[in-house]
This record gives C-alpha cells, structure tokens and sequence, in this order.
C-alpha cells in the first residue's frame, strides 16, 4: 500500500511540474508574439516614414527634371536649383571656391554616370570610367 501511495504521489508531483511548465511556456509564448507584434507594428511604421521621406525626395527631383525640361523657364530654374545647392554646400564648405563646388559636383556626376553605365548592356554602353577620366583638373585638387 505505501509503494502505490508513493507511486501516485510520484506522478502527482509530475503531473504538477509539467502542467507549471506548460503554464509557463504558454504565458512566454504569448509575451514573445505580443513583443514580435510590437516591433513588427514599430518596423512598418519606419517603414512609412522612410517612404514618405524618401518619396517626397523622389518627387522634388521629378520637379526639378520636369521644371528644367521647359526651355525659358527650366535655364532659370536650372540655375536657381544650383545656386540653392551651392549655398548648402557653402554652409559646409565656407572656404570653398565655386571652382571646388563644380568639381565636387562633376565627380560625383561622373561616378554616378560610371556606375549607371556600368549597368546598361555593354553594346549600349562607352568603356568604364569614361567621364572620371575626362575630369582631369579636378582630380588634381584631391
């Protein structure tokens, strides 16, 4: 009699852990699923704000371009937008030379232009670092 009274306290005692232990998974499941819809939930909405910031970006260069597209009007605009970004960079830049700014501005043009080349097929395309070549007073400056 005292081996089936051990024996039931025994599984007694297990059913008890197991049934704490599944208690206690389920209440760190729900806290992890409530966690991951947190950050997701966080993650869309950086996700928002980045489009957002990133399309208005988008759509002032497709003003820029559809502005100085118009031949009167896009010379004047094309130099007020260029006048704009010579300031900001002058903010950054306050010993810098119109000079240095039109360099600036042509090799990072010309690397751009290298880059978008190199992803056009090569029967389209001029040799690799055609334009960075043709910049020879403003790599002097480096």
């Amino acid at each position: 009699m005292f081996f089936f009274f051990k024996n039931i306290i025994f599984l007694g005692w297990l059913c008890g852990v197991l049934a704490s232990l599944s208690l206690g998974l389920v209440f760190w499941s729900v806290k992890l699923s409530a966690d991951i819809v947190l950050l997701t939930s966080e993650a869309a909405v950086q996700v928002v704000k980045h489009r957002k910031e990133l399309s208005k970006v988008l759509a002032k260069a497709r003003l820029r371009r559809v502005v100085v597209m118009m031949p009167f009007a896009g010379a004047g605009m094309g130099a007020y937008f260029e006048e704009r970004d010579y300031q900001v960079w002058k903010l950054d830049n306050p010993n810098g030379s119109r000079r240095d700014y039109g360099c600036e501005v042509a090799l990072v043009t010309a690397d751009l232009l290298d880059e978008f080349l190199a992803e056009i097929p090569n029967f389209l395309s001029v040799s690799k670092n055609s334009f960075s070549n043709r910049i020879s007073r403003c790599s002097s400056l480096e």
